[in-house]
């Protein structure tokens, strides 16, 4: 009996031991599981605030891009203040609901662009902090969870660049350019003019610190403007402006009809079937996205392609127009046809000169080279620009003698004329452009027309 006894005793002790090291092992666990749980709550990594541009005025509406990342507890507030002579005045807040309690709670990671606008603030005139918090999910610092700040020292403006205009174009008509000079009180962020809704940058006029000029143009097929004014925008996102108007003309239409015969579909389209292998369809279907797509495709690379010109006028005097017949004018307007029905329409936006075959084309004004090579319905191709906006445009070349990059002298040789890309016969097709839109060749030749709309006021005003 007493040996039975002795073995109930063993065995009772022994399944208490494990018991107790079980418990061990749950209070163990459980002990680290909620330190694990509190150093994820309770994490100290601070949010990062990365600026995307620097800010040191405020005033107007001026945009404050930047990224914030948190990658453990994740973004909770966003709080911008500005804080000058003791007081704190807030311009942005915005809040995140917690998502979860362990991991990702919030956000990590936020990119914003506020704008921040003072003019109707009550903020002083003077020196300024613009104070950026970001907090995140955290329970550190009593709950409040971890903060950054970022502090950056501004000066609050809220005044207007004044501007002054000293000349602007009195008559004006679709296809036509003329020019804007005015003055600026202040430095600028940006300036120049706008015809409704295009904006034409503005340039220094013989080297002024305060006085522009803007070249300025309206399309074959513009409207009567409802608006011109010129616009001054200071660092601080205050706008300046100045209204001025002009009398409007219409331009006379002169049409034009363009026969498409077969043998100049057999010989145009292998062409285009090289540079555009995704063209498919009939002969005629082809021949149409070519005059249709490409020809707009085309011209937004134009676009493109004048759209950073060079800040200093590089031309002078009146352009020169190559000698040769007139075969088309610009804006033309176009039917085409094929088999005696009309299958297309479009604009000529240039001027058509025909010579000898392979004459050498030469700059109609000094310029620099910007583009120099194959472009669809233009064919090969030699963008000149003259600066502030103003370039010409030689296509259809049979071959180009000058590169990118190069600044070429008024009646230099740039160029043989050709017929590459849609052109029936072997001609040059000359445009003038301003900031990328199509103008009239006409006023550019025309000696009279530079110096009593351009020149009188680029030398009259310093």
């Amino acid at each position: 009996m007493s040996r039975i006894i002795r073995r109930r005793r063993r065995t009772f002790s022994r399944r208490g031991g494990t018991g107790k090291k079980v418990l061990l092992t749950l209070l163990f666990l459980l002990i680290a599981a909620a330190g694990a749980t509190g150093f994820i709550l309770f994490e100290t990594e601070k949010p990062q605030l990365t600026l995307e541009k620097t800010i040191s005025y405020l005033g107007g509406p001026v945009e404050l891009p930047f990224t914030i990342t948190d990658q453990k507890s994740g973004i909770k507030q966003i709080v911008i203040t500005l804080e000058q002579n003791g007081g704190i005045l807030q311009l942005f807040n915005k809040s995140f609901p917690r998502q979860a309690w362990l991991t990702q709670a919030g956000p990590k990671k936020i990119t914003e662009k506020v704008t921040l606008d003072l003019t109707r603030a009550g903020a002083r005139e003077g020196k300024a902090d613009l104070v950026i918090t970001v907090r995140d999910f955290s329970l550190n610092g009593l709950l409040k969870g971890n903060s950054s700040i970022t502090r950056l020292p501004v000066t609050i403006d809220t005044r207007p660049p004044h501007v002054t205009i000293k000349h602007a174009q009195k008559y004006i008509k679709p296809g036509s350019s003329g020019i804007v000079v005015y003055e600026v009180s202040e430095p600028t962020e940006h300036h120049g003019v706008m015809i409704d809704s295009t904006f034409f940058q503005g340039y220094p006029l013989n080297g002024s610190d305060t006085t522009f000029i803007a070249y300025i143009a309206l399309p074959w097929d513009a409207v009567k403007p409802e608006s011109t004014r010129v616009v001054a925008k200071d660092q601080a996102g205050n706008i300046g402006k100045a209204v001025f108007s002009m009398r409007f003309k219409k331009a006379k239409e002169k049409k034009d009809r363009i026969n498409v015969s077969d043998g100049f579909l057999n010989k145009k389209l292998p062409e285009f079937q090289e540079h555009y292998p995704e063209m498919k369809g009939t002969k005629l279907e082809q021949y149409i996205y070519v005059n249709t797509t490409i020809r707009k495709l085309n011209a937004q690379q134009i676009a493109k392609t004048c759209s950073t010109p060079v800040s200093e006028q590089l031309w002078h005097d009146r352009f020169l127009r190559m000698p040769g017949a007139g075969k088309a004018g610009y804006a033309d307007q176009r039917t085409y046809y094929y088999q005696g029905r009309p299958v297309d329409h479009q604009t000529h936006l240039g001027m058509d000169i025909a010579s000898t075959a392979r004459v050498g084309i030469k700059a109609a004004n000094r310029g620099k080279v910007i583009f120099a090579d194959y472009l669809g319905i233009y064919g090969n191709m030699v963008i000149l620009d003259h600066g502030q906006g103003l370039a010409s445009l030689y296509s259809h070349l049979s071959s180009i003698e000058t590169e990118v990059g190069k600044i070429v002298e008024k009646d230099e040789l740039i160029a043989h004329s050709g017929a590459t890309g849609l052109a029936g016969g072997d001609h040059l097709h000359f445009s003038i452009l301003i900031n990328g839109i199509f103008v009239t060749p006409v006023e550019w030749w025309d000696r009279h027309w530079i110096k009593t709309n351009i020149q009188n006021f680029i030398t009259k005003i310093k």
